[in-house]
């Protein structure tokens, strides 16, 4: 049991990372003179990348909610990192990995809705490809479900 405890607690914090990593880093969407993700935009200017604003074409209403949802998914994975460890020594068995869990899916259902209005508002043109953000986050996804999964299968669990 301690075994599984410890890769749960290892995956939930691989999932912590990516998410800050997809939140934080700057390449959601790339081409060979350009890289932006959902903060700014980076410009290669005579071998030099300079830092701009965004596209005064983006959609502020879309943009500010792929935000939104991407610090909030941070957030709530964060906290159910730390809900885990208290839930760990304070709760029962058997009531244990609820509360984790439920954090664990609302990070789910955030870093998808980020990911997903991304990708139907901001991903039109076929000229840039998907960066190593985007990929994250979509990795993030999967991660953070998964381990949604186990926390509530662990809660079932009595023995």
């Amino acid at each position: 049991m301690l075994l599984l405890l410890v890769g749960i607690f290892v995956l939930h914090i691989t999932t912590v990372i990516l998410l800050l990593a997809a939140t934080i880093n700057n390449a959601w969407k790339e081409t060979n003179i350009f890289s932006t993700d959902i903060w700014g935009r980076w410009i290669q200017m005579n071998g030099q990348w300079n830092y701009t604003d965004l596209p005064n074409t983006y959609p502020t209403g879309y943009l500010q909610a792929v935000q939104a949802s991407s610090v909030l998914a941070c957030v709530f994975s964060g906290l159910g990192l730390l809900v885990f460890l208290v839930q760990l020594f304070t709760l029962p068995k058997g009531k244990r990995f609820t509360f984790s869990g439920i954090f664990q899916l609302l990070a789910c259902l955030c870093i998808m809705i980020a990911a997903s209005i991304y990708t139907d508002i901001f991903h039109t043109t076929g000229q840039e490809s998907y960066g190593p953000s985007f990929i994250l986050a979509w990795i993030a996804f999967a991660l953070t479900f998964i381990s949604c999964v186990i926390y509530f299968t662990l809660r079932k669990k009595t023995t």
